[in-house]
């Protein structure tokens, strides 16, 4: 079943035009990664999906409901989450009160002075086995801001999938990642969205052929193809816009 797809997006930016025509499937349960060369329009793209811009032209349907032009705080009721290219945590919070203003969230609890949420043990449970599951319970006093890079976007990711979303959009999680920090967020990525349905914008080929079930790539804002991996790899205009000749 397709869970979120596009419908002819156009968009620019005061005449500069960036997305053309783009007709974009995403079945469920899937792990889609968006791919191609700096400037393709992959991040005007999921900006226009999760309701940051609103299109030119053309329609977004997210689980059959049409949400071209949604707010984004309208399309995480509907059940999208999003992870950013820039961490977006609350730097001064520590990983654990980042973790529940998320579970809060989720549970549909509104935070208030007058409410002890330090005695909402329900809240407490779920927020520490949150942090065990992307092994960040040994630092969960620890302000975000003053994690190493790889664990604050462990946090972050986690954030987008802490409401529990039917689909999550990544936007460069591994970027600005060691090589061990990636190997990690990879892992980290398959074990919290097993079942769920992901789109991913990554430039890390060795990351986007690890996790994706199928590939759109991108270039010059139109799509020139979308399949599995293996399909992606052999493909010539694919090699010519992005990938080059290599196997990689």
């Amino acid at each position: 079943m397709t869970i979120l797809e596009t419908k002819d997006l156009f968009h620019d930016f005061s005449g500069l035009k960036v997305l053309f025509g783009v007709n974009l499937q995403v079945e469920e349960g899937e792990r889609h990664a968006v791919i191609g060369p700096n400037g393709a329009g992959k991040t005007t793209l999921f900006n226009v999906i999760n309701g940051a811009y609103k299109p030119r032209r053309g329609q977004v349907f997210f689980k059959g409901m049409e949400i071209t032009g949604a707010k984004p705080h309208e399309l995480t009721r509907l059940g999208m989450g999003r992870s950013f290219q820039l961490t977006s945590t609350f730097n001064r919070m520590t990983a654990f009160q980042n973790i529940r203003l998320a579970v809060l969230s989720k549970q549909g609890v509104r935070f208030n002075l007058f409410r002890k949420v330090d005695k909402m043990q329900e809240i407490t449970t779920e927020t520490d086995e949150v942090l065990k599951r992307i092994n960040l319970h040994g630092e969960r006093d620890i302000p975000a801001g003053m994690l190493s890079y790889g664990k604050h976007r462990a946090l972050e990711i986690s954030l987008a999938l802490a409401t529990d979303p039917d689909l999550i959009m990544l936007d460069e999680p591994t970027a600005g990642m060691s090589r061990d920090e990636t190997h990690h967020a990879v892992d980290l990525i398959k074990k919290l969205t097993e079942g769920k349905t992901v789109v991913i914008i990554e430039h890390d080929m060795d990351v986007v052929f690890s996790l994706a079930d199928r590939i759109t790539v991108l270039n010059y804002g139109t799509i020139i193809a979308t399949g599995p991996p293996d399909e992606i790899r052999k493909n010539q205009a694919v090699k010519d816009a992005y990938l080059g000749d290599s196997d990689a």
